[in-house]
């Protein structure tokens, strides 16, 4: 078996702009650059002359497709489309740019470890768009749950459909409506437009709005729901990625969050990309060269030039190359950009002080498996290793109940990884051939919880092992087969997160989803409108509102007001 050491190369279908060992093509000026991933080709398409400059031999930040062994091609990080909004796919045109997408349904699959009876195999629950279906699954565990499912969809889809607007667009700007010239106040009015929408949508849901996104998701759910495989099934999109549990104050807007989803107008929709999730990074990147933007990877950024009038004038690379620019924006964290790229005496202690406060937590340990044959579930088991409707689901295991849930996140938060750690499985090669030779698959396994640290100290080579194999024997349990299918393993630990795809502390959102670091404080309130203490320096990641996950969406935004900027200048 091997175990991923190396460096992989990028595998997403067709090829952006790549970077030799020289600055071929580079150009000593352009209008704006980005720091990191996408983000041109608003910018591009509004006039400025834009470069972009990725870190790794591969575009795309965490959305990245990567062939990590031979023949085998996983998206290495992000894993799963949905919160692309759609009118960023519409304007890009991203289909006519080679995004290919498949949607997954049913979506849901969570298999219990239990004794069948009477030779029957152990019970599962399966959700998809089929209500009937639900019903029935549900049934098995409680029939007043079947009843009532339909109605917690369709309240959860009323408090979401209000939240679009806030969706697709920067908060309010509160210094530009209440001060500076008349001019300014009317400019920074339409700011508010999405804020009136969102509350004119709720109307008299406003009450189940904030008791959502205050509320534990376990009193959220127990309101509706008896059944504890339901409600654990429901509970993995309150902690998915975060350091949180189902019983903590606020969890119930991070399950919000995770419904928002849309994939070709199908609400509530998820899906794979074709060639991994590189597929989306590529089609945006071939967008932006479509308007003339120039992409370059392997250039990494030493630090941000600024001014003697305190303002942003370009960037320098670590080779010393220097590119100048009207404006940068970085896509890279609020604590990368402020701590590591912006010149420390260009910054006030205030200042430094609120971005060492961000909160970075993660949970998530990320293992990509290369497999010679697919799972087979005793749940569901499938004859000749063919797969059946549930292999292309989010497949839930650990997740027989609450309590399961609340007792891994308790050992990580004590420091210590996981002894029965929430999992979640995609099998993304069984809709998309693409990704693995015949007969062979590629398995997604994120992994909760996980500690940054182990007891105070950093990971070792035998822990990381240590926590895979312990996966691999619950994965074992529920689909007997499947540690001798394995070809080899990719294990991701916050600290490799951080160190390999810039995600501070191994935060896939770039910082919490928490209530303190959600719309007018995301990152930081002095943040929240993109633009930061040095002019001509913004923040375009995921960092920024929306929040992480929501793709496309902080990159518009800040386009969107560094246009305004400048035409205002």
């Amino acid at each position: 078996m091997w175990t991923r050491r190396a460096r992989g190369t990028a595998t997403a279908a067709g090829k952006v702009t790549r970077s030799r060992s020289s600055n071929a093509g580079l150009k000593p000026h352009y209008d704006a650059l980005v720091i990191g991933g996408g983000k041109a080709a608003y910018l591009q398409k509004g006039g400025l002359k834009t470069a972009v400059l990725e870190k790794r031999h591969v575009l795309g930040g965490a959305a990245v497709s990567e062939e990590i062994f031979p023949g085998f091609h996983f998206s290495r990080c992000s894993y799963l489309l949905s919160l692309l909004r759609p009118q960023i796919y519409k304007d890009l045109d991203l289909k006519k740019h080679g995004l290919k997408l498949y949607k997954r349904d049913p979506h849901a699959f969570t298999p219990m470890l239990e004794e069948g009876v009477s030779g029957a195999p152990p019970r599962s629950l399966t959700l998809g768009s089929d209500l009937a279906m639900n019903r029935q699954e549900i049934g098995k565990f409680s029939k007043k749950d079947a009843q009532a499912y339909p109605d917690f969809t369709a309240h959860l889809e009323k408090l979401v459909e209000a939240v679009y607007p806030l969706l697709d667009g920067p908060p309010v700007n509160i210094p530009g409506v209440t001060s500076g010239s008349l001019r300014t106040r009317l400019a920074a009015a339409k700011t508010l437009i999405p804020a009136v929408k969102f509350g004119l949508g709720l109307g008299k849901n406003i009450p189940d709005f904030y008791e959502i996104l205050t509320a534990p998701a376990t009193k959220f759910l127990n309101q509706w729901f008896e059944s504890e495989p339901l409600k654990a099934t429901l509970a993995t999109d309150a902690v998915i990625g975060a350091m949180t549990s189902p019983s903590t104050p606020g969890s119930g807007y991070v399950l919000l969050h995770h419904v928002m989803g849309e994939l070709e107008m199908e609400r509530g929709a998820w899906g794979y990309v074709e060639g991994g999730m590189g597929g989306v990074s590529q089609a945006i990147a071939r967008a932006a060269q479509s308007y003339g933007a120039d992409i370059f990877t392997e250039k990494d950024v030493g630090h941000v030039l600024v001014g003697s009038d305190q303002a942003a004038r370009g960037v320098v690379l670590k080779d010393g190359t220097e590119i100048h620019s009207q404006v940068v924006l970085s896509n890279a964290t609020a604590y990368v950009t402020f701590k590591h790229l912006t010149p420390k005496d260009a910054l006030s202690p205030e200042f430094i002080k609120a971005v060492d406060q961000i909160d970075y937590t993660s949970p998530v340990t990320k293992i990509n498996v290369a497999l010679d044959k697919l799972p087979n579930f005793l749940a569901r088991p499938t004859p000749d290793h063919k797969p059946g409707p549930h292999h292309q689901c989010s497949i839930h295991l650990n997740c027989e109940s609450i309590e399961v849930l609340e007792t891994a996140y308790k050992e990580a938060i004590n420091g210590r990884p996981s002894a029965r750690p929430m999992l979640e499985m995609t099998i993304p090669s069984v809709l998309d051939p693409t990704l693995a030779p015949p007969g062979c698959h590629v398995v997604s396994l994120f992994t909760q919880f996980t500690p940054y640290h182990i007891e105070g100290r950093e990971w070792t080579d035998e822990d990381k092992e240590a926590f895979a194999d312990t996966v691999f024997d619950w994965v074992e349990q529920y689909a007997p087969g499947f540690k001798k299918s394995v070809v080899g393993r990719d294990i991701l630990t916050p600290p490799d997160l951080e160190r390999i795809f810039g995600l501070t502390g191994g935060n896939i959102f770039h910082g919490s989803m928490s209530l303190d670091q959600l719309y007018l404080a995301r990152p930081l309130p002095s943040l929240s409108d993109h633009r930061s203490p040095i002019k001509g320096l913004y923040l375009c990641g995921s960092g920024c509102h929306p929040g992480g996950g929501v793709m496309g969406s902080p990159g518009w935004n800040a386009a969107r007001v560094v246009m305004a900027d400048l035409k205002q200048n």
